[in-house]
């Protein structure tokens, strides 16, 4: 599905048409989460449960960067 880039105020936003929504069970107001992949990046409902997990891995790599550089090689 081809989506476009809209201005809104300062920003920019893409517009879900009403078909999606409907598929992700998503309404006005509800939230996304996005998730950077190796193919690109994967928006999904928003979970707070995954949300917490993901600021935690956040921190834990800033803080291991070395060691995670030296496991990667």
């Amino acid at each position: 599905m081809k989506l476009k880039i809209s201005a809104i105020g300062n920003s920019a936003g893409v517009i879900l048409p009403k078909e999606l929504l409907a598929r992700l069970r998503l309404d006005k107001g509800d939230e996304l989460y996005a998730i950077e992949t190796p193919d690109g990046i994967r928006l999904t409902t928003y979970d707070p449960e995954l949300a917490a997990q993901m600021e935690v891995a956040e921190e834990v790599m800033r803080k291991r960067r070395t060691l995670l550089h030296k496991l990667a090689q």
